[in-house]
């Protein structure tokens, strides 16, 4: 999979439209998503670990209590991509189907 890396104004447009990511040290871009309890959290990692096995992009996930934080950036292309970013939307929308 060959994705080029975003320009600056581009990953600060895409990210202005992604609720609660942050652009982190211009290297990638994170979020944290609470849930109610441990095990719920762990199951909407569960969720993205197969979501992203299946696009072969894997994110940094970290789990602390009932916190789960993302970061995301495609070290191929020596920063973020398109990818990245719609990995980002789709990862907020399984969000969602464990929130509602």
């Amino acid at each position: 999979m060959n994705v080029e890396k975003l320009l600056e104004q581009e990953i600060v447009t895409y990210v202005e439209n992604l609720p609660g990511w942050k652009w982190d040290e211009g290297k990638w871009i994170s979020k944290r998503y609470r849930f109610q309890n441990y095990l719920t959290g762990v199951s909407f990692v569960s969720e993205l670990a197969n979501y992203s096995e299946q696009r072969n992009h894997h994110p940094f996930i970290s789990i602390d209590y009932k916190v789960v934080t993302i970061k995301l950036s495609s070290w191929n292309a020596g920063g973020l991509t398109s990818l990245d970013m719609e990995m980002a939307k789709i990862f907020d929308e399984i969000y969602d189907q464990f929130v509602e």
